[in-house]
């Protein structure tokens, strides 16, 4: 698993932006979007992509960039400001402890496989799993990990979606078992899976308060 890199831009999507020197400033306020955090909070970058293309969202954090380019090329004000991760080794796969699946070659059209949001990191993690592996679950949408918890733990799904920290708790006292991981998908383990977003309308009119915000949010990184 590589480390996120938001700094680096995307120039596919946006013209190269160089970074000022000028600090940032107090009275600049922006709208960020970020899957499966409370502070305006999505179920899924699915989610957070329409929440930016709206404009109720400023930036999208951990997108999937399958689902941003499909939404670029529809011509959506959404454009590519940083890539965020590379391959899928943070996502996994799981099914209760009981379940009869012990692998995901075990499943058939008669199972059900999750997935947060269409153009999700994990929707496109699924996609790869049926197309390139071949596995037969069918893809359904659960929401966040929660609700993706809850739903296999009731048995409304076969198999769940989940990253850490999130159902390490679950597997240690064995009410889970992992049988999955997403870089499982050949194609995943060296793409750029996940990116940062904005609207455009930002770019075009608040283009110094966003990159104070890019250079900012790269800090932070840094820092961690």
């Amino acid at each position: 698993m590589k480390p996120m890199h938001a700094a680096v831009l995307a120039c596919t999507l946006v013209a190269p932006l160089t970074f000022p020197a000028a600090p940032a400033n107090a009275q600049d306020a922006f709208k960020v979007a970020i899957g499966q955090l409370e502070i305006f909070g999505t179920a899924g970058a699915g989610e957070t992509v329409q929440a930016v293309i709206s404009g109720s969202s400023d930036f999208g954090i951990n997108v999937g960039t399958q689902g941003v380019l499909r939404a670029f090329a529809k011509g959506a004000p959404i454009r590519v400001i940083g890539a965020n991760f590379t391959g899928a080794g943070d996502i996994f796969f799981y099914v209760r402890a009981d379940s009869p699946i012990k692998t995901l070659k075990d499943t058939t059209e008669k199972h059900t496989i999750s997935y947060s949001t269409g153009g999700s990191t994990t929707h496109n993690v699924v996609l790869g799993l049926g197309k390139e592996l071949g596995i037969k679950a069918v893809p359904t949408s659960t929401g966040g990990m929660p609700a993706t918890l809850t739903a296999v733990m009731s048995g409304q799904i076969d198999i769940g979606w989940g990253s850490p920290p999130f159902g390490l708790k679950e597997i240690e006292d064995g009410k889970i078992r992992v049988i999955a991981g997403g870089n499982d998908v050949p194609s995943l383990r060296s793409q750029t899976i996940r990116v940062e977003v904005a609207n455009a309308n930002v770019l075009k009119h608040r283009k110094d308060a966003a990159l104070r915000f890019v250079r900012a949010f790269r800090e932070t990184l840094d820092w961690r």
